[in-house]
């Protein structure tokens, strides 16, 4: 069976100021061409359909068109919720849309429950495991403590235990949205810590013959069983070395997995240049940057006039200007951003106690600051869900 896995097309996104629904237009293009040209049998998307609960009317519009050229095709799809989309409104009308052959599973009470297809070796068996946000799914997983490895554990376990009860030799899909031990993040991933931890090991989704993650935007790969896709399109600047691909997976019939990259179109490409303004404007190596959308770093010791109306002259797709005078570390001048640059919040929150009385919080007060944050961010999380 031939998968294509992609996953976090985050519709409605926007780069800095720059609209980017018709280079995501093109890439749904792309993405339909490639299941047609590449005898695609079925297409996993893992996650982050969307970029917020409640996207724009446009996104919407664009989701729809891709679920008709999807559907007509006559390629099944299987999709799963991530943790930038409402599940619930994702999954408006699943049951319908199931008739269609595209698989919507947003729902965590689901999760032993199977999309099964078939090939000329028999059963393929795909799993959807949508974001399970701790703090919402510990009751139905009936965990003690609400984490992302006991949580997702639990669900594998529901997987592994339908998959036992199959005829021998069904094969297994797990689509899964969750940060995994020894993947790259970048600055465009929305933070899912818990409990001061945020990833979850690999060995979690043991059992499975291929795992279609979602959630990092680089594509990578885990094990040869365990890949993210990344996004389609770069959501930051973070993602400037980034290839931009899909999976094309190849399942044979004993569960094997060979794997190629299916390059995503580049609307644009990114650059992130840093010097002096005068040297910038002048370095003939930057020329191959002149139409690149670009972020620039100025090292002037002094604030220049006019930076960014001198920048857009020789990078008219100038879109982000930071400003990072060469200075020593601790220099007082050194900005508050750069102090805190690459801190999380909880680092923050301990810094801040060890600022006002000489000595940072202990065990028990540290557990205290987790915990406030965790639920600071589940909160949110569940507001976003309600919506």
């Amino acid at each position: 069976m031939r998968i294509l896995h992609t996953s976090d097309w985050h519709l409605g996104r926007a780069f800095h100021r720059v609209n980017l629904l018709q280079a995501q237009a093109g890439f749904i293009g792309h993405l339909v061409t490639t299941v047609r040209e590449r005898e695609v049998d079925a297409v996993v998307v893992s996650g982050d359909v969307y970029d917020r609960a409640v996207p724009p009317l446009a996104a919407v519009e664009l989701f729809d068109t891709a679920l008709h050229r999807l559907a007509d095709l006559g390629v099944p799809t299987v999709m799963i919720s991530g943790n930038h989309d409402s599940a619930r409104r994702l999954g408006v009308g699943a049951g319908l849309i199931d008739r269609a052959g595209i698989h919507l599973r947003t729902e965590p009470s689901a999760a032993g429950t199977p999309v099964i297809l078939r090939d000329a070796h028999g059963d393929v068996a795909f799993y959807g495991l949508p974001y399970l946000e701790p703090a919402l799914g510990k009751d139905e997983f009936g965990v003690d403590k609400a984490g992302h490895e006991a949580v997702l554990g639990a669900a594998m376990d529901r997987v592994r235990a339908d998959l036992a009860a199959r005829p021998r030799g069904t094969r297994s899909v797990v689509l899964a949205h969750a940060f995994v031990t020894g993947g790259q993040a970048s600055d465009s991933e929305r933070d899912i810590t818990v409990g001061g931890v945020a990833a979850v090991p690999a060995g979690i989704f043991d059992g499975a013959d291929y795992v279609a993650l979602g959630h990092l935007h680089g594509c990578q790969t885990i094990t040869e069983r365990v890949r993210y896709s990344g996004s389609p399109l770069a959501y930051s600047f973070s993602e400037a070395g980034h290839r931009k691909s899909m999976w094309l997976i190849d399942l044979d019939a004993d569960g094997s997995v060979t794997a190629e990259r299916v390059d995503c179109p580049v609307p644009r490409p990114l650059a992130r240049i840093r010097g002096r303004l005068d040297d910038l404007l002048a370095d003939p190596e930057l020329t191959r940057h002149e139409d690149a959308w670009v972020e620039a770093t100025l090292t002037d010791p002094l604030r220049p006039a006019e930076p960014m109306a001198r920048l857009t002259e020789r990078f008219p797709h100038t879109l982000s200007l930071v400003f990072a005078p060469d200075r020593a570390p601790d220099d007082p001048r050194v900005s508050y951003a750069r102090r805190l640059a690459g801190r999380s919040d909880e680092q923050v929150a301990q810094d801040f106690v060890a600022h006002v009385r000489g000595t940072g919080p202990d065990a028990a007060e540290t557990a205290v600051l987790r915990e406030a944050f965790d639920a600071v961010r589940a909160g949110h999380t569940v507001r976003e869900v309600g919506r």
